[in-house]
């Protein structure tokens, strides 16, 4: 798979934007001040994003990039299932136990009750799209006839709830408590070996 050419400038949009908001919170990040961050134009950043919404829908995207062009890449081939989600579960370990990912969770969940679109944006560009894609991949499965994965959906979910498990929960209430890569590679693989016995073989 071809990664697309990245644009420069609307890459220093993204982490100026980053920075801002995790510094200030959605509300007092205003488009000049993530203009003066990046640093660009005014006319620049709104050649690149007509709204703040718009920005932050992009950041949140930006940093789940990651794990949805490891899921995409992985849906191509069906033959290595376990290999195929153990590549999955890497990325989004990476992703939801890294620095700047708790930061936007901590920011979404403290902005949404006063801006409950936020909440619904955050959703839509990031967990949404990783549990789409897995609950295609594990339908693709099913059509292979070599599985028969009851519900896509509640798989999708449930691969993805226990790579987060309680340990998601202490990262967001601690600053200072992330998993080591050793942890993470653990947490991988006890993950990978109950799902595969479990879920992806179960029985109706």
């Amino acid at each position: 798979m071809t990664s697309e050419p990245i644009d420069p400038k609307r890459q220093a949009i993204l982490d100026g934007a980053t920075r801002m908001f995790l510094a200030h919170g959605y509300r007092n990040a205003s488009m000049e001040k993530i203009a003066q961050a990046a640093p660009v134009s005014k006319a620049t950043l709104y050649n690149h994003f007509d709204s703040k919404s718009a920005l932050l829908s992009a950041v949140i995207s930006d940093r789940c990039k990651s794990l949805l062009q490891t899921m995409t890449q992985v849906t191509i081939e069906l033959d290595d299932v376990e290999n195929n989600l153990t590549q999955i579960a890497t990325s989004a370990v990476d992703l939801i136990f890294s620095e700047d990912a708790l930061a936007i969770y901590r920011l979404v969940v403290a902005e949404s009750p006063d801006f409950p679109e936020l909440g619904q944006l955050f959703y839509q560009s990031g967990p949404q799209a990783g549990l789409t894609q897995l609950e295609n991949y594990f339908r693709r499965l099913n059509a292979t006839g070599d599985f028969s994965i009851i519900d896509p959906v509640f798989a999708a979910d449930a691969f993805f709830s226990m790579l987060k498990g309680d340990l998601h929960l202490r990262c967001l209430l601690s600053k200072t408590l992330r998993p080591s890569a050793d942890e993470k590679k653990r947490l991988i693989s006890q993950v990978i070996a109950f799902y595969m016995r479990g879920i992806l073989h179960a029985k109706p």
